[in-house]
């Protein structure tokens, strides 16, 4: 699409209701990470401080949830880290796009590009908001398979960690499936919140095998970032955060819509 196009003015009868997708190889995900290291590499400045804040945030939801929660409420929120990273990616995003368009990259430009972006997320915002309050009132309620005894058995802890990781589990999937090209496609074209939502969770159906390698990833880099106190974050965050723009340009074909 040239210039002259996005210039024009849009007619939302005339676009479809979901971006078309490209099939993918199983092993993508691999290469998306490759391309967010080498994003990382190119712009290690405005990467790292958007990790830094970001890692300052997750500290104090914990330290939050320590004080004035329980252990159930602990495990919702830290799992609901899930829910609100999407959200906080859009720098990386916008960074990543700066990149690739060869336009000057740095702090506020790329706050200001995803502030731009940020009128058409709202809406998804909100919906990833009460989802995460809903899974961390679910994580909660555990309790109730947790046994009521001063010292559980191993296999009773098993069936309360067992339950809550499928709840979790199914939160998850159905929030990745949503926001895995969403937001990306919302700072990179004029098109809704709806429209993105559905290309998203219809790129996903359609790349089953390839999208649940890449949340297999993304797990494992939340983990790394478990076991270093979250210290990982730091750099896992931004490289996901690249990795995730990577992913939308190479399986989302939303040259329909004009330019952001």
């Amino acid at each position: 699409m040239d210039r002259d196009e996005t210039s024009k003015p849009i007619n939302p009868d005339e676009l479809p209701m979901l971006a078309p997708c490209r099939d993918i190889g199983f092993a993508a995900s691999l290469q998306w990470l490759k391309l967010g290291w080498r994003d990382l590499r190119a712009a290690p400045g405005p990467s790292l401080v958007f990790g830094l804040v970001t890692l300052i945030l997750t500290y104090m939801i914990t330290l939050a949830t320590w004080v004035w929660g329980n252990v159930g409420l602990y495990l919702g929120l830290v799992s609901g880290f899930v829910f609100v990273g999407p959200g906080l990616a859009m720098v990386w995003y916008a960074i990543s796009r700066r990149l690739e368009r060869g336009l000057p990259v740095g702090i506020m430009p790329a706050l200001k590009d995803a502030l731009r972006a940020a009128r058409g997320a709202l809406f998804f915002a909100v919906i990833l908001i009460v989802v995460l309050l809903v899974w961390a009132r679910a994580a909660n309620t555990m309790y109730i398979f947790f046994p009521a005894i001063e010292n559980p058995s191993w296999r009773e802890l098993v069936v309360f960690l067992t339950a809550g990781s499928a709840v979790g589990a199914l939160f998850s999937l159905v929030v990745f499936a949503a926001s895995a090209f969403s937001l990306p496609m919302l700072l990179d074209r004029q098109a809704d919140a709806v429209t993105a939502v559905i290309t998203s969770i219809n790129a996903v159906l359609r790349n089953k095998r390839a999208l649940l390698f890449w949340a297999v990833l993304i797990v494992a880099a939340v983990l790394i970032g478990v076991v270093t106190a979250w210290l990982a974050f730091l750099v896992v965050m931004p490289l996901l955060g690249h990795a995730t723009w990577h992913a939308y340009r190479q399986t989302i074909d939303a040259s329909q819509w004009p330019e952001a």
